[in-house]
């Protein structure tokens, strides 16, 4: 049985009649990880791209390293079929996606995509609109695992009624996918996105600059500070199985190595979802270390899901904290300048707290071994105070673990 209507005849036989908005709970309980095709490659993805792609991320280490998402973005898609089903592009996809899901699965690794809740996509390609449950159907059948869902060509709809009917849709497939809800932080989805999807963008696209404002005429992407500085007042709306999503990352995009290190810190300290986006298969060494350093990452999937907070800025120094299991805490300093510039730390004048974690540091009573994630150093305790030189457009990131005494 095929077109539309049998598409929905499948739904109805499934028992899915009524369904709702309800996104599978058990997925991204940690912040999505993976890579997208899109800041590298935009409309260029093809089918050899993503398998080696998929090759790569086991030979680079970062599947091992919690990697798992390859997300094929904007401009697989071909036209649809006479009944409405939507087609790879067959040029560069002369395989189909259900044989290169195989492929991507044989790896150890899941396959996500990307639509539109418009008519046509930001590439100008078929989007889902009037075929939320047909796609979702089809994707389940490919046996995808992810979708990202864009906001172009939209005039008309309301945000959250669009992104329920595709979450709703992807329910009634029956295969569980994380959904990224991706409208750019327009309609606020942090108040709404919770029960729908997994993550929302919470901003515009990011550049590959450190502080920049790249203006498209209509729209404007934009650089890592920027992206991070609005970030300000969400953390209240993340947590596990639903995350701030500000945007994929540019390591390894043209950068310097201190800013790529600086960028993957903060995107850690912010609980965000690491989608890494440059080409894989060329990275050089210090891109593939940034990207796969277990440390840092450890800070990004903490099981609490605590987004990390700016408790001080001390000129061009900014001071982060974030709560983590078993009373840790990962410290970040973000040297927003060029130049070099000196930190003093005299720990117990310091009164760390979250308040929406209701966590606190007591750096006055506990006492707390210092490791940096960059070097492996430990830099020794708490005791005394700490000094460093941050070089311009880096951080310095600790990881604060507690030592426990007889009393606890």
């Amino acid at each position: 049985m095929r077109g539309i209507v049998g598409a929905l005849a499948m739904v109805l036989l499934s028992g899915a009649t009524g369904v709702q908005a309800q996104k599978c709970e058990e997925l991204a309980l940690t912040p999505p990880m993976g890579w997208n095709s899109w800041n590298h490659f935009e409309c260029t993805v093809s089918e050899s791209i993503v398998r080696e792609t998929a090759d790569a991320m086991v030979a680079a280490g970062m599947r091992d390293a919690g990697y798992r998402y390859l997300v094929i973005d904007d401009c697989w898609q071909g036209e649809r079929d006479a009944d409405g089903f939507i087609q790879p592009d067959p040029e560069r996809f002369p395989s189909g996606m259900k044989a290169l899901a195989e492929y991507v699965h044989s790896k150890g690794l899941k396959l996500g995509l990307y639509s539109d809740a418009g008519w046509t996509t930001c590439g100008h390609r078929p989007g889902s609109r009037g075929h939320e449950f047909q796609d979702a159907l089809t994707y389940a059948r490919w046996g995808v695992d992810y979708l990202k869902y864009d906001w172009c060509d939209t005039d008309g709809l309301n945000a959250e009624g669009a992104y329920q009917t595709m979450a709703a849709a992807l329910t009634a497939a029956g295969r569980p996918v994380v959904f990224g809800i991706c409208e750019w932080g327009d309609n606020r989805p942090w108040e709404w996105g919770k029960a729908i999807g997994h993550l929302w963008r919470t901003t515009g696209d990011i550049a590959p600059c450190w502080d920049c404002e790249v203006d498209h005429g209509d729209w404007s992407s934009w650089g890592v500070l920027r992206i991070l500085d609005m970030q300000e007042g969400l953390r209240v709306h993340a947590g596990p199985g639903h995350w701030n999503d500000p945007d994929m990352m540019e390591v390894g995009n043209g950068m310097s190595e201190a800013e790529d290190r600086a960028h993957f810190s903060m995107w850690a300290m912010l609980a965000a979802p690491l989608i890494a986006g440059n080409d894989l298969t060329t990275m050089s060494e210090p891109t593939r270390s940034i990207l796969t350093n277990r440390e840092v990452i450890a800070v990004d999937q903490d099981p609490l899901g605590i987004q990390g907070f700016k408790y001080a800025t001390d000129g061009a120094l900014e001071l982060w904290f974030k709560p983590l299991e078993g009373g840790d805490w990962a410290m970040c300093v973000l040297n927003r300048s060029a130049s070099s510039q000196r930190l003093e730390l005299v720990w117990q004048d310091e009164d760390v707290a979250d308040e929406l974690a209701d966590r606190q540091a007591l750096f006055k009573a506990r006492l707390y071994r210092i490791h940096d994630l960059w070097t492996g150093n430990d830099l020794g305790t708490t005791r005394r105070p700490m000094k460093a030189e941050i070089a311009g457009h880096d951080v310095l990131m600790v990881r604060l673990v507690r030592v426990l005494d007889a009393n606890d």
